[in-house]
């Protein structure tokens, strides 16, 4: 059997568990997430979370892994679920951990099989094109860019991490950059899951709109001083 093929059908049985663990959380989930703006429904969410124990934290993290090992699912909502199961604190350890964990498996399945496992996840064309970039070849400016497009809201943050294997980057440079440049949109998501959780939803939007501006301020002033305009061409690259 081909590589190619061994490819495939990994990615066919990855979109098959994230399929039956969305249905099935959706499932289980439901019926005390309909009544969330209660206080009964809230306490009856809290005792669901609690009675799944291990089962509910390894549907997560299946949800994560295919989160990130398929690029086309967003992270946000599973950011929220987490932080509505487990609160803004221990919902963002449990996602960096987990992003920590699959990020490294990620980078060395890179490192070991290169640029063909890699395009087997991502868009060949896209690939070809970060690679062509002097920009994304230069050792001394590839970590600062790392870090400002995995800062920047929005940015396609599980390409970066196919793509770093591909790059002149030490690995644990590389995963620190990755966990620290996250941190901030982990968690203005769990923390807006966790305020869901207690019905004070709008307080959760001005906490995520919060840390959004932080960061866009930062990466604004981050441009502002970059003479030689590299962030503007590494995001029209990676677009």
């Amino acid at each position: 059997m081909s590589k190619k093929y061994k490819f495939k059908i990994f990615k066919v049985i990855l979109f098959s568990i994230v399929l039956v663990i969305f249905v099935g959380m959706a499932i289980y989930l439901f019926p005390v997430m309909k009544d969330l703006s209660t206080a009964e429904g809230q306490k009856a969410f809290e005792a669901k979370v609690k009675s799944s124990r291990f089962l509910g934290m390894l549907l997560l993290f299946g949800l994560q892994v295919a989160q990130i090992f398929l690029i086309v699912i967003p992270g946000e909502p599973i950011e929220i679920l987490a932080g509505m199961c487990y609160g803004g604190l221990w919902g963002t350890i449990f996602i960096m951990i987990s992003a920590l964990i699959i990020s490294t498996l990620i980078f060395f399945l890179v490192r070991k099989f290169g640029r063909k496992f890699v395009c087997e996840f991502c868009n060949e064309a896209k690939v070809k094109k970060i690679e062509n970039s002097k920009l994304f070849k230069n050792p001394k400016k590839i970590e600062m860019l790392m870090i400002i497009l995995f800062f920047i809201p929005g940015t396609p943050k599980d390409l970066l991490v196919y793509i770093a294997g591909l790059l002149p980057i030490k690995p644990i440079r590389f995963l620190l950059i990755s966990m620290i440049a996250r941190f901030p949109s982990v968690i203005s998501s769990t923390l807006i899951g966790a305020n869901l959780v207690v019905g004070d939803w709008k307080m959760g939007i001005i906490l995520y709109s919060i840390i959004v501006l932080l960061a866009l301020i930062i990466v604004y002033i981050y441009q502002k001083m970059d003479k030689d305009k590299t962030t503007k061409e590494a995001l029209e690259t990676i677009k």
